[in-house]
């Protein structure tokens, strides 16, 4: 439309017939977003025209009123509507609509509009926009009409579950304005104040749109099919509830404020304290005594260090001691019992429950990345496509409270399970936080609440202990990868030392072996069973045959037969079990398949040149065997073969040895890795570590005692 139009469309918009009304509007609401058009039409006095239109008017010709406003807003135009003693019966008709008028088209328009007013005070500061007066725009702007229609907040939570996108998407944008609102005027006011307290109208406000459902209805809304159409505004209040979460854990713990007061004795209550026994002091007893003094563990028997609880919420804030109250609160019967539990265990191995609390809120604190939240982050979001879902909504943020207490729930379970002590609490912190990773991290955006708490109470606590090694050995390798390649070699050669002196025992310790008969000879006289041990000083192996096992193993003396290892060329193992597919073979030995006959069973053959002197100066030509034996099993030819193997310092060759030598070379890197925390790799070393003492006031005149 052209600007030289706009006289004759301000006359057909003060027409008292509503069909040229409704034309006029029409047209307008297509054409008011022209910055240049909007210019013209507020100098000739258009926004009274439209004023009068939104006050009087209905249907269509309203819907059309109402938009025309929005799109000039939207161009940071005409908040000059919004000033002088009418302003705020403008207010209170838009709150009115709301509430009383069921056309989406209207409600659409309507919550726009408030949507821009809420918001104005974020973007050219609080009570200071266009020089206006205080309070103009903003939270504060509504109070008068809200306090009118007191049931405006629950109606606008109701559109949350309309069907129309559109309307949704604009009651959740006016939420968000509230918000935002009340922080940044809680921080203006912060800032005004000569200790830096705020007022916490936020918490106020936030505490009102709970209790109304708002968290229900925007986790349902996350999980819907409605994504795309409303991505934009439940982003950002995904990020305003991070900032949300942030603000409650800035606020420290203060006993001369009457709420954290109630609180902290709400916790003490819930305890039960007159069914607790302290040191041993029966009901009565301590009833008694409860007259006189309170009892010298009042808050150290609910899981507190001290008896100031308010100086151990210093890292929780007061977030710390909003989801404890929760806690006893829902779960009151269950805090009773297991204190009860507790308080009957030594010392050292109770659970300290206050401590588990404040835990798993820092765990989720970080899982969620809290402190990285900003609310410029949501700009980018918008109209983006919407192809990982699953990663940018996070709803279970939305259910932080159960999050909590079911991860409390899980730190119990993790403490009674591995026997923790009071020292291991580190320890199960770190499993506790895996355990929120795992369920939590990898939930996906669809999957319950209810799911999320089942999966957690029964998740494997032995998977967990592995993830915890992987996480641990990546955390590492990542950090200290040359390192950890050193400490792997050493903890090899340590570990290949340890199973060759457990191989080497075994042969000092002596086992029998069958000794097959010859086909020919079947007298009933024949030796069928050979006796072999390694001599005390390791350098002779000792044997004998037998007709028969004997109860209790020969000595020594009783072997007549006896091999140099000195003399030994090399060790020959012939395996032929149906199940053993691991053959190896090492530099000096050879591994042959006897798998063609089916009754052999492994054969260790033990070759020599004859003389230690002459394979010595090479003069040797050929190997001949010197002594054979049939182990009874696989077990014992791995032993029998690798202990020979490594007596002659070669390499050793069967797959049971070079799983346990694996085995405990991963023993011992768990048994470092869980000795030191996850952080503490990161850390430089501890102050004054490297300090050389001083020696100022010192003589040589000391001694040393023996």
């Amino acid at each position: 439309m052209d600007q030289a139009d706009i006289p004759a469309l301000l006359s057909r918009l003060a027409s008292d017939e509503d069909a040229v009304r409704k034309m006029a509007v029409f047209k307008l609401q297509n054409s008011i977003n022209d910055p240049a058009f909007a210019d013209v039409f507020i100098s000739t006095g258009g926004l009274l025209v439209l004023r009068r239109l939104i006050m009087d008017s209905g249907g269509n010709t309203l819907a059309y009123s109402l938009q025309s406003l929005t799109r000039l807003l939207e161009v940071d135009m005409g908040w000059e509507i919004f000033e002088g003693s009418t302003a705020t019966d403008l207010v209170e008709r838009v709150v009115e609509l709301i509430v009383t008028n069921p056309l989406v088209n209207i409600l659409r328009g309507a919550m726009s509009i408030l949507v821009a007013l809420v918001g104005h005070s974020q973007s050219n500061g609080i009570g200071n926009s266009l020089g206006s007066s205080p309070g103009a725009f903003g939270f504060r702007a509504l109070k008068p009409a809200v306090a009118v229609h007191p049931q405006f907040f629950e109606l606008v939570i109701q559109q949350l579950q309309s069907a129309d996108h559109a309307l949704c998407a604009n009651a959740l944008m006016f939420i968000n304005a509230l918000m935002r609102d009340a922080i940044s005027t809680d921080a203006a006011e912060a800032n005004g104040r000569s200790n830096g307290a705020g007022g916490e109208e936020w918490a106020k406000l936030v505490k009102r749109l709970q209790d109304l459902g708002l968290i229900k209805a925007v986790y349902k809304l996350m999980q819907s099919s409605a994504l795309q159409d409303l991505a934009h505004p439940m982003l950002e209040f995904q990020s305003l509830t991070k900032v949300l979460i942030r603000k409650w854990r800035e606020v420290r713990v203060d006993l001369e404020r009457p709420e954290h007061r109630r609180s902290l004795k709400s916790i003490h209550l819930a305890s039960a304290p007159d069914r607790a026994t302290v040191n041993g002091t029966s009901k009565d007893e301590q009833s008694e005594a409860g007259k006189k003094k309170h009892s010298p563990e009042k808050w150290r028997r609910l899981g507190f260090e001290t008896e100031s609880p308010a100086q151990e919420f210093e890292t929780t804030g007061y977030l710390g001691v909003m989801d404890m109250t929760d806690y006893v609160r829902k779960h009151e019967d269950a805090f009773q019992k297991l204190l009860l539990e507790q308080a009957t265990r030594p010392a050292a191995e109770r659970c300290p429950v206050a401590r588990a609390s404040l835990a798993v809120t820092m765990i989720l604190y970080e899982h969620f990345e809290i402190d990285k939240t900003d609310l410029e982050d949501t700009k980018g979001y918008q109209g983006m496509e919407m192809k990982d879902q699953d990663k940018l909504f996070r709803p279970l943020l939305l259910q932080w409270s159960r999050l909590h207490t079911t991860g409390l729930q899980g730190f119990f379970r993790l403490w009674k399970a591995t026997g923790a002590e009071q020292d291991d609490f580190d320890k199960v912190a770190e499993l506790a936080r895996i355990l929120i990773e795992q369920v939590v991290g990898q939930a996906t955006r669809t999957k319950d609440i209810l799911e999320v708490e089942d999966d957690i109470q029964e998740y494997d606590i032995g998977r967990l202990r592995e993830l915890q090694m992987e996480l641990l050995e990546l955390a590492f390798e990542d950090t200290w990868g040359q390192h950890l390649y050193q400490v792997r070699e050493v903890l090899k050669q340590e570990a290949l030392q340890f199973v060759k002196e457990q191989r080497v025992r075994c042969l000092l310790q002596g086992s029998w072996f069958t000794r097959p008969s010859p086909r020919r000879n079947t007298s009933v006289g024949s030796t069928c069973w050979r006796f072999a041990k390694l001599s005390h000083n390791r350098r002779y192996l000792h044997y004998a045959d037998f007709e028969q096992q004997m109860a209790q193993d020969p000595g020594l003396d009783s072997l007549t037969e006896k091999v140099d290892l000195s003399t030994i060329s090399s060790v020959v193992s012939s395996v032929s079990a149906p199940n053993d597919d691991s053959k190896s073979t090492a530099s000096a030995s050879t591994v042959q398949n006897l798998a063609s006959n089916p009754k052999a069973t492994t054969k260790i053959t033990i070759y020599s040149y004859g003389d230690a002197a002459e394979a010595a100066e090479g003069e040797a030509t050929h190997e001949y065997p010197i002594l054979t034996l049939w182990p009874v099993s696989h077990s014992l030819a791995s032993e029998w073969l690798d202990g020979l193997l490594l007596l002659l310092n070669q390499a050793p060759i069967t797959a049971e040895t070079s799983k346990l030598i694996g085995l405990v070379s991963d023993y011992g890197l768990k048994i470092r890795l869980l000795n030191v925390r996850m952080d503490s790799a990161f850390e430089g070393p501890p102050p004054g570590a490297g300090v050389v003492p001083s020696r100022d006031g010192l003589d040589e005149d000391y001694f040393f005692e023996v």
